[in-house]
């Protein structure tokens, strides 16, 4: 708005000037005047006591043509330009006019009623008290149109008008923008749904403080920008950048489709089905498309269906129904869900589940890689929620082409798996181990993707017993296959009779020679990259003298639970692990436990938990010394159901026994020929104690004589026989020479020689044992008796 003259004129002549930006006069929506200020005054020559409750056309009239009309007209035609806005002032639209800086600012009014008649952005101007005061076209294009909020907008409260969702949250938005006087920029929020719209629309709302000519936030004006379409976009990558990261992490047919079904819901459908061919979950390849009528699909995983068969549950495929057909032809398809959908008769169950769901819209996807099928995944959304849109089936298939290649991937594993498994189950004892002198009570915790655990306990001479056990790192048939070759090299080694020190040390050297020969193997064999590492420990218990030696390659230390129930952390120094670049001996320690001690050794995993002196569960062998061993394992593997694995553990529970005294006799003897009488003698009179039958007797009377004559001959003093009666009957001659006796076959002619041979033809086993001082040559017999009732002791696997 200008007054007559304008700033040209002003140029010109400078008799009457005003500061820019004056505040001149307040006109209310009447047109009378509300406030006179001072360079209006000057300008007019009427005082506010005048001027304020006139008519603005009553004085511009007046100025014109009343008495001073020539001066107050030349001071008209030497002032500036004006400007004319609007402010709000108690719910009511006053108009300000002010001196203008420049030309530009006079057109204010003309660009603000151009942005409220041509943006595209809704534009929405609120009073103090949260009013309509003003909206724009593109605005009311969005506002609800329901027929009871129908009528003029102006002067209704913003919760009526506000376009959204929730208008009660968003007019709580606007309150906080006039309390505090700080905008709020770029809001997403969600529209109501529009009848004629196939769904719901999403703006960015942005509410600024309005201020009056003092400073003080009078009103507040909105901003409502539709972004529907960038958002769904935003979603859909965020939803398969979602599918991505979370689906596939685990490696079982079952846990990825659970993991699918988590990622899609509620992000992209209200629920979400996975059904997986049931030749897939065991593993098995997939068929080809189109699959045959008859195949099975089993209820792989389900989110946010209150009903329906359970997970794990298995089915036909239902003929003509989109779920066959898109296990046909690989085709999703989009479907509403109403009462005439052809397919309902088809697949009651199925139908009727979805009834009771309230589920309204339906896309169907294959799950399928290179032609094969491995299933079907179902989305759906209920009445509340949206339709599903064609860009959305787009979505829908990329995350199945995600899915499927994960779950064949797990469906490769799981093959894998189960043959590693049943090749180690088959590798490990079958049958309960039962041994007169220690109970033994294994704990076998299965890793996610298998391993390379394994355990023993092997009789040996003596009526002692090897206690092992064992860990392959890796998994699959590889690491199946390495554990059950260093299985039999430990049976092999076992049965020469080594100590535990030494037994490492040759299985080490088996464990160096598996590691050249896969360090040998072609570049594109995947065997060749995976390094060999094992660990081991042995102990060998012996009943007699109520000792375990123990060596240790790699695992941890083992634990002995006294039977006063004290815990003691046996000081075994470590080995190296076995097939490692260091050539460290494995040393052995030789440790009392008495009898009824509990040994508890394991692999690293238990160990950190229940060998370690600060694992949270060492507790629970406290009082093993007074509880079955069955009953302590079942306590430990309970606690341990709910602990995370990512490898396989083990821990074996070995009670030792002694050997009743009456079992064994010992007898010192002379270093000279009388040492051979002297021990018939003292062996037949115990064999008669014993009972054993004349032929078993007359057997050991010349193992006893052989050997005897041997260490006479050839060893050097102290010379000792022992008899031992367990399930075999033992006899043991010892000496401190070092060297071992030969077989030897002798001639026709020859006088000597026989005697080894002999006994190697009559005794079950024989063999030599060395110590730190001396060897002791052992020969054994079945008895012919079977062992006590009472000491018959094991537990199965």
């Amino acid at each position: 708005m200008r007054f007559p003259g304008g700033r040209a004129r002003c140029q010109r002549r400078r008799y009457f000037a005003m500061p820019s930006g004056d505040v001149l006069v307040l006109i209310d929506e009447g047109g009378r005047v509300v406030e006179w200020g001072r360079p209006a005054e000057e300008l007019f020559g009427w005082s506010a006591e005048q001027a304020v409750g006139r008519s603005v056309t009553a004085l511009l009239r007046e100025a014109a043509t009343g008495p001073d009309g020539a001066r107050r007209r030349k001071r008209l035609a030497d002032a500036a330009a004006v400007r004319v806005e609007p402010v709000l002032r108690d719910a009511s639209v006053l108009w300000l006019v002010r001196t203008a800086e420049d030309t530009a600012r006079g057109q204010d009014l003309a660009m603000l009623e151009a942005v409220f008649a041509h943006t595209p952005v809704g534009l929405l101007v609120l009073d103090d008290g949260l009013r309509v005061v003003r909206m724009n076209s593109a605005l009311g294009e969005v506002c609800d149109p329901r027929e009871e909020r129908a009528g003029p907008v102006t002067g209704r409260p913003f919760a009526e008008v506000c376009p959204f969702e929730d208008p009660e949250a968003e007019a709580t938005v606007a309150q906080g923008v006039m309390r505090d006087g700080q905008p709020v920029v770029n809001r997403i929020v969600r529209g109501f749904r529009v009848p004629a719209g196939p769904r719901r629309r999403t703006h960015s709302a942005s509410y600024f403080p309005l201020r009056d000519v003092r400073g003080a936030v009078s009103g507040v004006v909105a901003t409502v920008v539709d972004v529907t379409e960038r958002e769904n976009a935003t979603s859909r990558l965020a939803l398969l950048d979602a599918v991505r990261t979370r689906v596939g992490r685990r490696l079982n047919v079952m846990d990825v489709c659970q993991e699918l079904v988590d990622a899609v819901v509620p992000a992209f459908a209200d629920t979400a089905d996975v059904e997986v061919i049931e030749d897939v979950v065991r593993g098995e390849d997939p068929p080809s498309a189109p699959v045959h009528r008859d195949v099975r699909l089993r209820r792989a995983a389900s989110r946010g269906r209150e009903n329906g068969p359970p997970a794990g549950t298995v089915r036909p495929l239902a003929a003509n129904t989109p779920f066959a057909q898109v296990l046909s032809d690989l085709r999703p398809r989009l479907l509403p869900l109403d009462g005439d959908s052809p397919w309902r008769a088809a697949d009651p169950e199925r139908a009727d589940v979805v009834e009771r769901s309230g589920a309204h819209s339906l896309i169907v996807v294959p799950l399928a890689l290179h032609g094969q099928v491995l299933g079907v995944v179902s989305f759906y959304r209920r009445r509340q929620e949206d339709s599903f849109e064609q860009d959305d089936v787009a979505v829908a298939s990329a995350v199945c082409s995600h899915a499927a290649f994960c779950i064949d991937h797990a469906r490769q594993f799981m093959r894998e798996w189960m043959i590693a498994s049943t090749v180690q189950r088959r590798l490990l004892p079958q049958h309960p181990v039962s041994l007169d002198t220690v109970e033994i009570s294994p704990l076998r915790l299965a890793g996610p993707e298998g391993g390379g655990a394994w355990f023993d306990a092997i009789a040996l001479p003596g009526a002692r017993t090897a206690l092992v056990v064992g860990d392959v790192a890796g998994q699959g048939v590889a690491a199946a296959g390495t554990m059950g070759l260093l299985r039999t090299a430990v049976h092999t080694l076992a049965a020469l009779d080594l100590q535990p020190d030494e037994l490492l040390a040759r299985l080490n050297d088996t464990a160096a020679r598996l590691f050249t020969a896969r360090a040998s193997l072609p570049p594109m064999d995947p065997l060749s990259d995976e390094p060999l590492t094992a660990g081991c420990i042995v102990a060998i218990h012996d009943p007699v003298n109520l000792t375990c030696t123990i060596a240790r390659a790699g695992l941890p230390e083992p634990v002995a639970v006294l039977p006063d129930g004290t815990t003691a952390d046996l000081s075994v120094p470590p080995g190296p692990p076995l097939a490692g670049t260091d050539n460290a001996p494995f040393p052995a320690t030789t440790v009392s436990l008495p009898e009824g001690s509990t040994l508890a050794m394991g692999t690293s995993v238990l160990a950190e938990e229940v060998l370690a002196p600060s694992g949270a569960f060492r507790r629970l062998l406290t009082d093993a010394g007074a509880r079955p061993l069955p009953e302590v394992r079942e306590t430990i593997a309970h606690a341990f159901a709910d602990v995370p694995r990512t490898r396989e553990a083990l821990l074996l529970l070995a009670r030792t026994k002694a050997l009743p005294a009456d079992r064994v006799m010992t007898c010192d003897l002379p270093a000279d020929p009388e040492a051979a009488p002297i021990a018939r003698a003292a062996a037949r009179h115990q064999l008669s104690v014993w009972g054993v039958d004349e032929e078993t007797a007359f057997t050991t009377e010349l193992i006893v004589s052989e050997f005897v004559s041997n260490a006479v001959r050839y060893g050097a003093p102290p010379l000792r026989l022992r008899l031992l009666h367990d399930r075999v009957l033992t006899c043991e001659v010892s000496d401190a020479a070092a060297s071992a006796p030969q077989v030897r076959h002798a001639r026709t002619v020859d006088e000597t020689g026989r005697g080894l041979f002999i006994i190697a033809s009559l005794a079950d086993q024989w063999g030599t044992r060395y110590q730190a001082i001396g060897k002791t040559v052992w020969a054994e017999q079945p008895t012919g008796e079977p062992p006590p009732p009472e000491r018959i002791a094991g537990d199965p696997v």
